[in-house]
């Protein structure tokens, strides 16, 4: 491992996103601090990157619903393993939405923000205002069907792209060995999307700059207070769903979560590092494996997790929708976050490891729910890099407790073997190898 890492260039430090983000943030502060006028003016950053963010929306709902839904042939023929895998990612996924919701309530971590939506670019929302003055159950029904299949994508229409990927999931799913093309194309362009993700997010900095300077300008270093409560205020909530929840899970399934994080601990620090979890996506299940799963469980329930069970990541989706509108005193009906949490557990499928992908995610939900403003956004990216690291450390450490719980549940695990291997890993490297 020393030879191989010596081996490595090394990086200049000011290259790194996370560090470059930092410090815009804190430029961005200075500047709206002792410069208001330079730091509202600055606010055409934000919306540009917030822009960015929204241009993709369309493409990553198609790709990662068409692909989740197309690949769930293999669940079929793996039976009541591919059932209990989706019955126990639905039921976490939910709880997490539910949990994201609740500390909102409680905590009301956007109160006293007091963001004026006049101040906002109407433009950015244009899109979506007819849909917000349409009420009833089938004007909502309705406003799901587009005129066109291309015009659904082209318009950018979350509710149109999300049928349309529906009905190309489940075709795909039945044409057989076409399908299996059919989805190849898929998968590689759901790498392209992802990969221009990816290039969107290097422009972070920037947004961060300009989102930070026209906030702390327009709204004073108050404004701060409340971005570091939402922030305290997820990682708490991360922290409780990871001890208390997945904790009492593992505790049902024969193990300790405290164990199992020990045991996963350098991905762990990989992930911190790099704010994606599919970094760690090989060592993860063959540690999985060397813990007694079964080589087929693993390689079914891991991956298909970062696609139905990404738990950081909807935890996140609902505390900072309702952070957004308690920050524009946008009030939201019980009807409405309702909506809010059916969406976000249709939306957050294909939560991907890319970094990033959350933030695009919360775009599409807003989309969906327009009495919150989308611009709104523009507040989140001084912090949507803590955000990702701590969306993509819950993500890990919930499909890794799925894969253990799916494999107890199939009865492949032998429960002493697994402790033994938890409480002593490096005895055990070689069996982690296997």
């Amino acid at each position: 491992m020393a030879k191989a890492g010596s081996t490595r260039k090394a990086r200049h430090w000011y290259t790194i996103l996370y560090v470059q983000v930092l410090i815009a943030v804190v430029i961005g502060c200075g500047i709206g601090g002792f410069f208001p006028k330079a730091g509202m003016a600055l606010k055409p950053l934000g919306d540009a990157f917030v822009s960015l963010i929204r241009m993709m929306i369309a493409p990553v709902v198609f790709c990662v619903i068409v692909q989740g839904i197309a690949s769930m042939s293999d669940l079929k023929k793996l039976g009541t393993l591919g059932v209990k895998t989706l019955i126990y990612f639905e039921v976490v996924s939910t709880l997490a939405l539910i949990i994201g919701i609740a500390v909102a309530v409680v905590f009301h971590p956007g109160a006293g923000l007091n963001i004026d939506a006049a101040t906002l670019d109407p433009k950015t929302a244009a899109v979506f205002v007819g849909r917000a003055k349409e009420t009833g159950f089938i004007p909502f029904l309705l406003s799901f069907i587009p005129r066109t299949f291309i015009g659904a994508l082209a318009d950018g229409e979350v509710p149109q792209v999300l049928l349309i990927s529906i009905l190309t999931g489940f075709a795909i799913a039945n044409m057989g060995e076409v399908g299996k093309r059919a989805l190849g194309a898929i998968e590689v362009a759901n790498k392209v999307v992802f990969g221009i993700v990816k290039i969107v997010v290097r422009a972070a900095p920037l947004g961060a700059l300009g989102g930070m300077a026209f906030t702390v300008g327009s709204y004073g270093v108050a404004s701060l207070a409340s971005l570091l409560k939402l922030m305290g205020t997820f990682y708490l909530s991360s922290f409780l769903f990871v001890v208390v929840v997945l904790g009492i899970i593992a505790r049902l399934a024969g193990f300790s979560i405290f164990r199992f994080l020990a045991y996963i601990k350098d991905e762990l620090l990989i992930v911190l590092g790099t704010s994606s979890s599919e970094t760690v996506l090989p060592d993860m299940m063959r540690k999985l494996e060397g813990l007694g799963a079964s080589r087929s469980t693993v390689g079914l329930v891991f991956p298909t997790g970062y696609v139905f069970n990404t738990d950081g990541t909807n935890i996140y989706l609902t505390l900072a929708a309702l952070f957004l509108a308690q920050a524009t005193n946008t009030h939201l009906s019980l009807g409405q976050v309702s909506g809010i949490l059916l969406f976000a557990l249709v939306a957050s499928k294909g939560g991907s490891g890319v970094t990033g992908t959350g933030f695009v995610t919360l775009a599409a939900i807003l989309a969906a729910v327009p009495s919150i403003p989308v611009e709104s956004l523009a507040l989140l990216v001084g912090i949507e890099k803590f955000m990702s690291e701590c969306r993509a450390l819950t993500n890990v450490v919930g499909n890794g407790v799925a894969t253990l719980v799916v494999s107890r549940w199939q009865g492949e695990l032998d429960v002493k073997n697994m402790r033994r291997v938890m409480e002593k890993p490096a005895e055990n490297s070689e069996t982690n190898r296997a």
